[in-house]
């Protein structure tokens, strides 16, 4: 059961893109009335460390303790023309299914599937098949319809009250942040990229301010916009700044929201999920027509554990 294939990219690359919907967007729930009953050990989540869009799905299953519930799958961080594929060191094939590449369990699901091969997806299974790859909701719907089994003194990240709020801040986020630095980086004229890198530096400065009045985009709370910021934030200076030439400032040299960046990543969830080799690997050494030599820079070496100050603000 799972909805009709729709657009997933404006502008693609190879294990990259600008990220418009899911092409399958079932929906796992609480009661099973949508086929896809939320219940322990029957879902995988295939993601990539290196993949900023697989991190906010990482991040997730990490915070509210669905790791003791969905299994995972990490692919290899450099992908070829044929997609995504799993790793070496696990014989080349994925555990569960016997996969060689991402793109198999979407011919498993839609054998005429010819879009893009998008990570993350969760994948059911019981009934050998992707339940969704629709990133926006992937982690909504982990967070509200895997509720009865959150561990104990997990954060809502997805609140009643603030829904409206997240999304509408998210949205603000994803257009001129998570989509910015791509529109930047994959720009084939000046003009394109001047329009993005302006809007991007512009939300920046926006998100600087906004944090030096609170702890999190929402207030005291930790939220679904938080997760959904952090991907692009922790590897701005790594690969966005250099590689998709969004070079006007650094994270480091915004004081509120380095010293924001700093608060996630020291929280479980945060740190833990992220993978600077990878990152830069798959960036520069799969993105050959913008880094054709395929050499990966060595920094840049800060300290993403310095104190960070922000325990001081509230709300």
């Amino acid at each position: 059961m799972h909805s009709a294939p729709q657009s997933v990219s404006a502008t693609s690359s190879v294990g990259g893109l600008i990220r418009q919907s899911g092409t399958f967007s079932g929906k796992v729930t609480r009661d099973g009335s949508s086929g896809f009953l939320a219940e322990p050990a029957r879902y995988q989540l295939y993601a990539s460390l290196a993949d900023p869009w697989s991190q906010r799905a990482l991040i997730v299953r990490r915070l509210l303790g669905l790791d003791r519930v969905i299994g995972l799958s990490l692919v290899d961080p450099i992908a070829d023309d044929r997609g995504w594929r799993f790793p070496e060191r696990l014989g080349g094939r994925d555990p569960v299914t016997g996969a060689r590449f991402v793109s198999e369990l979407y011919l498993a699901t839609e054998p005429r599937y010819n879009g893009e091969c998008t990570l993350p997806i969760l994948w059911d299974a019981k009934n050998q098949r992707i339940v969704s790859n629709d990133v926006s909701r992937l982690t909504v719907m982990l967070e509200t319809e895997f509720a009865d089994f959150v561990r104990p003194g997990a954060p809502n990240l997805y609140p009643v009250p603030q829904q409206q709020e997240i999304e509408a801040i998210s949205t603000l986020i994803h257009h001129a942040v998570n989509n910015g630095v791509y529109k930047a980086g994959l720009a084939t004229t000046q003009a394109a990229y001047e329009e993005a890198f302006d809007g991007l530096f512009d939300m920046m400065d926006a998100l600087d301010e906004r944090l030096g009045r609170r702890r999190f985009l929402l207030g005291a709370q930790l939220t679904e916009a938080d997760v959904r910021l952090f991907p692009t934030l922790v590897r701005f200076d790594a690969v966005y700044y250099i590689h998709f030439k969004c070079n006007l400032r650094r994270l480091v040299d915004y004081h509120y929201l380095w010293g924001y960046a700093r608060d996630l990543f020291q929280r479980p969830g945060f740190g833990d999920t992220t993978d600077f080799d990878q990152i830069k690997r798959h960036y520069y050494q799969t993105q050959a027509w913008i880094n054709p030599n395929r050499i990966v820079p060595k920094g840049p070496f800060v300290s993403w554990l310095e104190p960070h100050g922000r325990d001081r603000l509230s709300g």
